[in-house]
């Protein structure tokens, strides 16, 4: 073989190995149709407004009973505890979608990882 031809197939070569790897490049994980930044923004969202409408609530019920600061200290306990919970929740549905998405076996036969 001439050194022109081994040039030409080699350039062939490395645009083929170039063209593979950009298709079995990994793509930005989505949630929801989402990347998972939007995802995690709306957690925090999710956890704020617990905290603030738990604020709220105790605040109001405190100046109506003159009781404070118990009912604002309570009500704001409870709205982090809520805002914890629906935050895990979103977070346990993103993961399920990530692994049927994904064609996992145990998503597939309905089996979960929680033991």
């Amino acid at each position: 073989m001439s050194e022109p031809e081994d040039q030409k197939r080699l350039r062939a070569l490395e645009a083929r190995i170039a063209e593979l790897r950009a298709a079995r490049a990994p793509q930005p994980a989505k949630a929801d149709g989402h990347t998972l930044g939007q995802a995690a923004w709306r957690m925090v969202t999710e956890l704020v407004a617990g905290l603030l409408v738990g604020f709220g609530i105790g605040l109001g019920l405190d100046a109506l009973f003159g009781t404070r600061p118990w009912l604002l200290v309570l009500f704001t306990m409870l709205g982090l505890w809520a805002g914890i919970r629906v935050m895990m929740r979103t977070a346990e549905d993103i993961q399920r979608r990530s692994t049927q998405a994904a064609g996992s076996p145990a998503a597939e036969r309905g089996e979960d990882d929680r033991g």
